[in-house]
């Protein structure tokens, strides 16, 4: 795929996620810095607000692995955070084509949301309405 973005490229984000799902959870201060340019570059606004789905399941899944890096501190303030919630709750929208090429990773993000617990987030972060599209993505998968 030639989908080339302002900041990276499609396979550039499958590269980034795979090296973040093998970052451990709370990292010491050096890895944190090694790590500070992705994360401000991944929620750029022309990033997260792309349109297409493999771009978006992409990141997806790289804010579910910064989220699981940083947890239980956000790596965004609150209105970014509203942002990676709306962009992985996205992400669940076709959950339940499992001939997706993307089912898996949706699946994988899913797994991560509910290991760090980003619910509890979300709802502090009163993303009511986020939380329920969210169950009716599941319930559609149902």
């Amino acid at each position: 795929m030639c989908l080339i973005l302002r900041f990276f490229s499609f396979l550039e984000l499958q590269q980034i996620e795979s090296c973040l799902s093998k970052v451990e959870q709370s990292p010491t201060e050096s890895m944190h810095n090694a790590l500070s340019p992705s994360l401000k570059a991944l929620i750029a606004d022309k990033l997260i607000k792309h349109s297409d789905v493999d771009v978006k399941v992409a990141l997806a899944s790289c804010f579910s692995e910064i989220t699981r890096i940083t947890a239980p501190d956000a790596p965004y303030d609150d209105d970014q955070m509203k942002e990676v919630f709306r962009l992985i709750v996205s992400s669940f929208e076709n959950l339940h084509d499992k001939s997706s090429q993307w089912h898996l990773k949706r699946i994988l993000i899913l797994e991560t949301v509910a290991k760090v617990r980003s619910c509890v987030v979300m709802l502090d972060l009163e993303c009511d309405a986020l939380i329920l599209e969210m169950f009716q993505h599941f319930l559609k998968t149902i």
